[in-house]
């Protein structure tokens, strides 16, 4: 009877897919552990290869990262199309796609991946911040062309990532499970006034919200003394 032949180390049959299989493993180990108690061995034994392998094709583990971090849409598209549908309804557009996206089961595992990295370590964040800023603000920035762009960009990644975190990360109830149609709606406001309202000067902006409650001096009250009389 012959012997079995020993397994071997490094590319293997079927390598096509090898490459797609450490990714996925990959995603799996940051939204399972996050980025500092993933590692490169872990990973690769996760998708049945050598760690040399995930060396080869990826170079490091930041890279690997960064590979699993490409988003599952484009901003650009998204923003292009939402602003198409009417300016007036922006905001529950880009809501609704941010949540829609989501769903998928994969996307849904590297969305967390990312955040949950992030959240943990300083290299994940700042390879999530350089992703958002070249693939969420400026293209978001250039399609509102407004002088305040990036503030408003901000202002909708804080309101994003927020929700992601207590819905998705935290499954925090009941927000964890809303119908998309009842967040649409709840959030799709604010994200429109972030988009197009008044956000520079505060709530008092364009006569909404709170106003400075005028000074009221009572009647009895001595006037102030004379602007020429010596100081206090």
């Amino acid at each position: 009877m012959m012997a079995a032949e020993p397994r071997r180390s490094g590319r293997r049959p079927g390598e096509s897919s090898a490459r797609e299989d450490i990714l996925t493993a990959a995603a799996a180990a940051f939204a399972e552990f996050g980025y500092d108690r993933a590692t490169i061995r872990g990973i690769a034994a996760r998708a049945s290869v050598d760690p040399a392998l995930v060396i080869h094709y990826f170079g490091s583990k930041d890279a690997l990262f960064a590979e699993v971090l490409q988003l599952p849409l484009r901003p650009r598209e998204v923003f292009s199309r939402a602003a198409a549908g009417g300016i007036e309804n922006i905001g529950a557009s880009v809501v609704r796609s941010f949540l829609e996206a989501w769903e998928p089961p994969e996307q849904r595992l590297r969305l967390t991946a990312m955040l949950r990295s992030a959240t943990t370590n300083d290299a994940a964040m700042r390879i999530l911040r350089d992703l958002l800023v070249r693939e969420v603000f400026a293209p978001m920035t250039e399609i509102l062309g407004v002088p305040d762009g990036d503030l408003r960009a901000t202002l909708v990644g804080s309101q994003f990532v927020g929700l992601a975190l207590m819905r998705y990360i935290g499954g925090v109830e009941p927000l964890a499970s809303a119908p998309i149609d009842q967040l649409v709606a709840a959030i799709g406001p604010t994200v429109q006034r972030y988009l197009t309202g008044d956000v520079r000067s505060g709530p008092a902006a364009g006569g909404a919200g709170l106003q400075a409650a005028p000074e009221v001096r009572p009647e009895s009250a001595p006037a102030p003394p004379d602007a020429g009389g010596p100081p206090i």
